[in-house]
């Protein structure tokens, strides 16, 4: 068991050796072993990264994030600007359709509205936006409307569980019903449980995900 000084040097050593985070004056504060970070990322991308980073220590049981963005000068966009452009991403990514996507920009903020047919689609759709420049904030409220998969949708995720975290696969629950899957049980760490969501969002036919495993 890492005391929470050795996470907090471990997060910072993570965040310093990560090329995606530049912002040298990022705090990082350890309380039972949920990290708190703070500082003014210069984009939304390196508050994502800052955070992804933090995530990848083992022991790491959550991260609260308080980073304000502050735009460089030469980042700074209007909201049709951003708004158009984001259409135009949409538009010219593959397996996304922008005619059932609905852009809304606040303040640099990216709201997301409308409906696809595969979980994946929405999450394509996020991984596009976030590191544009001039976005500050993104709300992906895109609904799934894919039809339920029968009832191998359960062993399908199971046996991608066992390709992608082989050890792990036995102490995790999965249980489906009307398309939403649960997840129970027990992994190594914030990575490991990244995983585990992600072999559980990509298996056709699920719609929500129910994450209820612990770090341990």
């Amino acid at each position: 068991m890492k005391t929470d000084t050795q996470l907090q040097e471990e997060v910072a050593d993570e965040l310093a050796w990560d090329p995606a985070v530049s912002l040298t004056d990022i705090g990082v504060d350890v309380n039972d072993g949920v990290v708190t970070l703070s500082g003014h990322p210069a984009s939304y991308a390196e508050k994502l990264a800052a955070e992804k980073a933090a995530k990848r220590v083992a022991g790491v049981k959550a991260v609260v994030l308080r980073m304000d963005i502050r735009l460089p000068h030469s980042d700074v966009r209007t909201d049709e600007d951003i708004a158009n452009a984001v259409r135009s991403i949409l538009k010219w990514t593959v397996g996304v359709s922008d005619v059932n996507v609905q852009v809304e920009v606040d303040n640099g903020w990216v709201t997301l509205r409308g409906r696809l047919d595969r979980a994946y689609q929405r999450h394509l759709a996020a991984r596009m936006i976030n590191p544009m420049r001039g976005v500050t904030g993104l709300s992906n409220l895109i609904e799934v409307h894919e039809r339920p998969a029968g009832d191998d949708i359960g062993d399908s995720i199971r046996k991608a569980l066992v390709r992608h975290v082989e050890r792990e696969a036995d102490h995790i629950g999965v249980s489906v019903r009307d398309g939403t899957v649960t997840l129970t049980g027990k992994v190594g760490s914030y990575a490991e449980r990244s995983i585990v969501r992600g072999a559980a969002w990509g298996a056709p036919g699920v719609h929500a995900v129910n994450d209820d495993l612990t770090i341990g």
